[in-house]
């Protein structure tokens, strides 16, 4: 089989059978065209006759353009799928990319605010305004549990625990109790009692806890504009990302002592080597102070 007609026909696969949405199956083809071109430069008009270092070349050509080692990845990995399709459909016998290890990427440490950045950041949310009342909740709860903001804004009032916790919904359907301070519980039932009801009959009987001021259930979306505007009347200098106050939440934990594995827990990470990505942070601060205050440091 011809490297095109392999490809054309594992886009047909995956377009067809697995239903993977249009931008999925044009960013397949935009990886497989080159590595198709790639081939036939080399001279590999069978697809079953590629070879591991035939693969290995062409990562490495990848990086020679320029491609980031994000970017080849992610093109590996499309190779690497049509390859399994050629085995599964018993085309080919062999997978050339199995032992082909994707380029190391540089480990991102997470982007923490301050204990005084956040203070002002939910500071902005104070006053009477209830839309302003409803963020301070959304935000307090955020920097309390460390919750996405897709948990967030997918939590009902009866996730609310009794005992100052909240029940939140993870990735694969995982859930994880975890505890509420006690700056957060007053602002959520500040808004329980003020603010959600008023939100609440402009629109349809929800069971959501946070509302916009229709009555609907509030957006990742919604919830994400709230910190950005929260963090400009703060005048808050930094880059923020939608995870901003669950980074600054576990590196403030483990910043005053917290294990690492309770904060595994809170997080609702698989493994604990994703929560150890956070000892980094809180390592560098103590270099930087130390650095800053003992007399042989420099």
């Amino acid at each position: 089989m011809t490297p095109d007609a392999a490809m054309a026909g594992y886009l047909r696969h995956v377009a067809v059978e697995r239903g993977l949405a249009d931008n999925t199956v044009s960013a397949y083809r935009r990886d497989l065209t080159g590595y198709v071109a790639f081939l036939a430069a080399r001279g590999i008009d069978d697809i079953t006759a590629v070879q591991v270092p035939d693969v290995t070349a062409y990562l490495r050509s990848i990086g020679e353009e320029g491609k980031s080692p994000a970017s080849a990845g992610r093109m590996l990995s499309s190779v690497r799928g049509l390859h399994r399709f050629l085995i599964d459909d018993r085309i080919a016998v062999t997978d050339p990319t199995a032992e082909v290890s994707p380029p190391k990427l540089a480990m991102r440490l997470p982007k923490a605010l301050t204990i005084d950045q956040v203070a002002a950041l939910l500071a902005a949310t104070s006053g009477d305004d209830p839309v302003r009342q409803r963020d301070r909740a959304l935000l307090e709860l955020l920097y309390a549990t460390g919750a996405r903001i897709s948990e967030a804004v997918a939590l009902d009032v009866d996730d609310l625990g009794e005992q100052r916790s909240v029940r939140l919904n993870g990735k694969g359907g995982k859930q994880r109790i975890v505890p509420v301070g006690s700056y957060a519980i007053t602002a959520i039932e500040e808004y329980l009692v003020r603010v959600r009801p008023r939100f609440s009959s402009e629109g349809r009987s929800t069971p959501a806890l946070f509302l916009g001021p229709r009555g609907a259930r509030m957006s990742r979306q919604s919830a994400w504009l709230a910190i950005r505007a929260a963090a400009e009347r703060a005048k808050l200098d930094v880059q923020l990302s939608p995870h901003t106050l669950r980074h600054s939440f576990a590196t403030h934990l483990l910043a005053g002592g917290a294990d690492v594995r309770v904060v595994q827990e809170l997080l609702g990470h698989a493994s604990v080597a994703t929560t150890q990505l956070y000892t980094l942070v809180t390592i560098d601060t103590l270099r930087d102070v130390y650095a800053a205050s003992h007399p042989r440091a420099r």
